[in-house]
């Protein structure tokens, strides 16, 4: 396969940490799609140097745990192939859906791929910590996300998409280290596609290179956003407040139903900025955010600040639209409830 792996290696005293990437072939891809083409890239090696904030979209400290990025990558994709196919193998067939409420649901097949997510995850970095939708709903409450290597996993995003069959949905398995993410993978089996990124390694989806759009300003911008599951009067003023002053000057704006593919989407030029407030937690936004970040656009939270994983809060842009993005949103006023930024 192709290798993009960043092994951490101590910092040297200057403040800098330094990341080796190693790109081999070694084969092809886990089998997770059939229009995934085998790395056919020679060995090459190089190193570079980055500094602490770049390794982190938060105000968190920076990576202190070894970790083999390349290794994590190899597993995080055969755990989407896996997770990938009982999706594609549950789609035409009748769906059990439990509601956690009316429009909030959860089915057999996200129950069935987060088991096979944890256990590929578990079996090879036992040491390592687990975040993910379903587990924080069982239990009722979202785990601190520390310094540890932690995993943050939504086996199914766009549970309602799939449920409706509407492809739209796919598995989102993120990785971070020192409390930012480092590494995503989000794979759409009923499209055939699977994004991934490393962090300062850039991004990909089906091994060829994607880049977000140059698009310049928001009158020649599509956006797109999500409304969650709240239907509280106060929750939809606010909400289509947002949308109505974004697209006062924009081209048009799009609800695709998964946080991950929209973060995605914008980092291969389908969209040009998403935003969300009050979605589920940070298996949402881990790997989209990473993917999006190498691709070149930019990830903040929607009042401007720094993007926080565990904020429930995210905009996501090309990077030329972030300013501008944000200090419309930031000017909308939130409904009671809804997430507050940061620090």
């Amino acid at each position: 396969m192709l290798g993009l792996g960043f092994r951490s290696i101590p910092s040297d005293g200057t403040g800098s940490w330094r990341l080796c990437c190693l790109a081999s072939r070694r084969g092809a891809l886990p089998p997770a799609f059939s229009c995934i083409p085998p790395a056919v890239l020679g060995a090459r090696e190089f190193t570079r140097r980055l500094t602490p904030a770049s390794l982190r979209m938060t105000a968190t400290q920076k990576p202190s745990t070894h970790v083999d990025l390349d290794e994590c990558m190899r597993v995080a994709l055969e755990a989407a192939t896996a997770a990938g196919s009982i999706i594609r193998e549950a789609w035409d067939k009748p769906r059990q859906v439990h509601l956690k409420t009316s429009v909030d649901l959860v089915t057999e097949t996200d129950k069935q791929c987060e088991e096979e997510i944890y256990s590929r995850l578990r079996a090879a970095f036992p040491d390592h910590a687990f975040i993910g939708e379903e587990g924080s709903a069982s239990q009722g409450f979202t785990a601190e996300l520390t310094d540890a290597p932690t995993w943050l996993v939504d086996p199914v995003d766009g549970t309602t998409n799939f449920v409706h069959r509407y492809p739209f949905t796919c598995v989102s398995i993120g990785l971070a280290v020192g409390g930012a993410p480092v590494l995503g993978v989000v794979a759409n089996p009923i499209l055939g596609e699977v994004y991934r990124a490393m962090r300062g390694g850039g991004a990909f989806l089906n091994n060829e290179p994607i880049h977000v759009s140059a698009t310049p300003d928001l009158q020649s911008a599509l956006f797109a956003t999500e409304l969650g599951i709240r239907r509280d009067d106060a929750f939809l003023d606010a909400a289509f407040a947002r949308i109505r002053e974004l697209l006062r000057g924009a081209r048009s704006v799009r609800c695709g139903g998964s946080c991950a593919l929209n973060l995605c989407s914008v980092a291969q030029g389908r969209l040009d900025a998403f935003f969300e407030l009050g979605l589920g937690g940070p298996w949402d936004m881990a790997a989209g955010a990473v993917i999006l970040e190498e691709a070149g656009g930019k990830v903040l939270d929607p009042a401007g600040g720094p993007f926080n994983v565990m904020s429930r809060r995210v905009l996501g842009t090309n990077g030329h639209l972030a300013a501008q993005v944000s200090s419309i949103l930031a000017a909308c006023p939130l409904a009671e409830g809804e997430p507050r930024p940061l620090d």
